[in-house]
């Protein structure tokens, strides 16, 4: 688990800022709670989920498409994890 320098946190938030309100909500609750704990795994997995289209992960994450490997299923289970503990 690679703890993030403070610069990096703040540009994984501005990456956050998508087009839906919704994932913007989602992904930015994860890296400010979540994150800075995660696996590397999870950790990599997440920069690489925010090269996506917005359709995409709020496809993954609504459960209308299956994530394509199985540590981006877990992470995508955790990021709904964290917004169902409301």
């Amino acid at each position: 688990m690679a703890r993030e320098a403070p610069q990096e946190l703040g540009r994984l938030r501005w990456r956050c800022r998508r087009g839906m309100r919704e994932l913007d909500v989602l992904l930015r609750r994860y890296v400010d709670e979540r994150y800075a704990c995660a696996s590397s795994e999870h950790q990599e997995a997440f920069r690489a989920l925010l090269d996506a289209p917005d359709p995409l992960i709020h496809a993954y994450c609504l459960g209308f498409e299956a994530p394509p490997t199985p540590v981006l299923a877990s992470l995508i289970g955790l990021i709904t994890e964290a917004a169902a503990g409301d």
